[in-house]
């Protein structure tokens, strides 16, 4: 493909893409629907405005390749644990159920065995773009059903490993040429010198060098570059990791988005998670949104014309047969109707997976080149048709009813939505985070400082690394559903720019930040914080209550003038406040301070004539008891 010729695609796929979703959404269709619309009308079989799509796809893919890593970095061990019912066990009934009814259908219709088997594996599989992008158009991402939805597409895509090595078993006819295209499209170039034995074991060991060198090599190299403090440099790094593992699984025919997800399965656990979704997250919406728009555009529809009976037959079966299995698996796994329904609708399609599994599958003997055509078309005809089953099913079943259920305890996106979130973990942030901690408060912090997070992690303190003056950023850790936002970094200027941005893009957050000094705090609450604490403040009282014991003060004398200072302080600044910025300032500051001490000094005077006379009323008290005991 020509320079001249790519622009062009960019500039149709572009266009179709602005003008289609917005109309999509405003029809209530979802914008997967309005893309995937957008790519049949621009495509062959319509105005024919992009020619041969294979090239632009092999590109849309990477955005699959994207969500797979961003997947990856959500799901932490515990993560994994705590979803074992939800991942192997519904999960695997849905895999193993949708694959016994599919197969039972391919029997009815007269394929071998093995062929009926392989297909009802491939086409088990279902889009995790679509699901996803379904049920966040309608809210349904976090709760139980999103909570079900993500455990079977999560089994599925780790289910796609050990089929790349079951499903050649179930070879029928001779291995094709088909097979160089398996090698173009899931790159199986580099293994076909080594006996086939030897294949399964060249799968394992790419796998363990994502896992071992993402453990081991990632970490350090993140490290490295997060302490230069280029932005610019960590967001190319981040994409560099995506697209080296996408090579390295392309080369020995494994999927890319396979591995993309283990590489952010092994990042989940590290203080880059956050930084890295926030970094990568806008190219997996464009390019997204580029897959779905190819895949529209590459709908046979010469398939469709040949046999428009038998496709429309198969793909209702197909939608009908997996909604079924998803549904009795969710009946069994304890979800009520409604919610099993609406995972069952969700799911209804064919998947992502099932193009790079069927074309393995043609090279590998074990699906017929025309059957295999015939089932790309099922699946990608189902993926068309799912956004507006799912937006009938919305509008006919879910509205009007009550809600699917509360939400579960423990989130599964994430380590649950938190209630603060603070930014700067030094010595302030530290011990404002403590004492949350300690009163069972879910809490997120982030600092940019890569050697303070090193440090602190080595004390068990989980930080994120990021620069929290991103709004992105503090989007991706929870700031629209967070209740406070701590302020607590260094820098006062970014101090500053963070509040008043935090202020205009979370205007229901509570923003609580730390100053410098009055001057700061003036500047904070100014800019939109709700309360501020001038750091040295606190600390500064109390060494001067501790210098008045040293100087013979009692300590409860001592505690009191410490009180009665800190009483006039925070008076003298809430006056002063309007004033602040304005050239009346320098005077009435000074006003204040006169005043100030010309009342704490009357204050104190008075404590000492209250001290002096509760002393003699404690003495002429105590005078009665002396003499009754003598």
């Amino acid at each position: 493909m020509n320079g001249e010729g790519l622009l062009i695609q960019a500039l149709v796929y572009l266009t179709a893409g602005v003008v289609s979703v917005p109309i999509a959404k405003r029809l209530g269709l979802g914008s997967v629907l309005g893309y995937l619309i957008a790519g049949v009308i621009v495509g062959p079989f319509a105005l024919n405005l992009v020619g041969d799509a294979k090239d632009v796809m092999r590109f849309a893919e990477f955005g699959v390749v994207i969500l797979l890593f961003l997947i990856g970095l959500e799901v932490r061990p515990a993560l994994l644990w705590r979803m074992r019912s939800a991942i192997f066990g519904l999960g695997g009934a849905q895999l193993l159920g949708t694959a016994a009814l599919v197969a039972s259908a391919g029997l009815a219709f007269g394929l071998d065995w093995r062929v009926a088997v392989a297909a009802g594996l491939v086409l088990a599989m279902s889009s995790t773009a679509i699901v996803l992008a379904n049920l966040e158009e309608r809210g349904l991402r976090q709760g139980p059903v999103g909570e079900a939805a993500f455990g079977v597409l999560l089994f599925q895509d780790l289910a796609v490993i050990p089929l790349f090595a079951i499903l050649p078993m179930l070879a029928t006819v001779p291995i094709h040429a088909a097979g160089a295209d398996a090698a173009a499209h899931g790159g199986s170039a580099l293994l076909d010198s080594l006996p086939a034995w030897v294949r399964p074991f060249a799968l394992f060991a790419a796998v363990g060098v994502v896992v071992i060198g993402g453990r081991y090599l990632t970490l350090p190299l993140f490290r490295f570059i997060a302490a230069a403090r280029l932005r610019e440099i960590f967001t190319a790094s981040a994409l560099l990791l995506v697209v080296a593992v996408a090579v390295l699984m392309e080369l020995v025919g494994l999927s890319p988005a396979l591995g993309a997800f283990l590489a952010g399965v092994v990042l989940a656990e590290s203080e880059f998670r956050r930084e890295l979704e926030t970094d990568i997250e806008p190219f997996r919406g464009l390019l997204l949104g580029l897959f779905f728009i190819t895949v529209g555009a590459g709908l046979d529809f010469a398939v469709v014309a040949r046999q428009p009976g038998l496709l429309l037959i198969l793909v209702v079966g197909l939608m009908s047969l997996k909604a079924l299995a998803m549904y009795g698996a969710g009946r069994l796994f304890r979800l009520d109707d409604r919610q099993s329904a609406t995972v069952a609708v969700a799911l209804a399609q064919g998947g992502e997976f099932a193009f790079v599994l069927l074309t393995f599958t043609v090279g590998a003997g074990v699906i017929g080149p025309e059957l295999a055509k015939l089932l790309s078309a099922v699946v990608a005809m189902s993926m068309a048709l799912t956004p507006l089953a799912f937006a009938a099913y919305g509008r006919f079943v879910l509205n009007g009813e009550a809600p699917l259920g509360e939400e579960p305890e423990d989130i599964p996106f994430d380590e649950g939505e938190p209630e603060v979130i603070v930014a700067g973990f030094g010595r302030f942030g530290q011990v404002a985070t403590r004492l949350l901690l300690a009163n069972d408060f879910r809490v997120v912090t982030l600092d940019s400082s890569i050697e303070q997070i090193d440090l602190l992690r080595r004390f068990g303190r989980q930080v994120h690394y990021g620069d929290a003056s991103r709004i992105d950023l503090l989007r991706t850790a929870g700031a629209e559903k967070a209740k406070l936002l701590i302020v607590a970094i260094d820098d006062q200027d970014k101090a500053v720019e963070l509040v008043e941005a935090a202020r205009e893009a979370f205007p229901n957050l509570t923003i609580l930040a730390r100053a410098w000094d009055r001057r700061h705090a003036y500047d904070l609450l100014k800019h939109g914080a709700d309360g501020v604490e001038r750091e040295t403040f606190e600390g500064g009282l109390k060494m001067g209550e501790k210098a008045l014991k040293k100087l013979g003060f009692a300590a409860k004398r001592a505690q009191k003038a410490a009180a009665l200072f800190r009483k006039h302080d925070i008076a003298s600044f809430e006056r002063l406040a309007p004033l602040w910025g304005e050239e009346r300032y320098t005077l009435a500051s000074r006003d204040a301070a006169e005043t100030m001490e010309r009342l704490l000094r009357a204050d104190l005077e008075q404590m000492e004539l209250d001290d002096e006379e509760e002393a003699a009323a404690a003495a002429q008290a105590a005078a009665p008891r002396q003499a009754k005991a003598s």
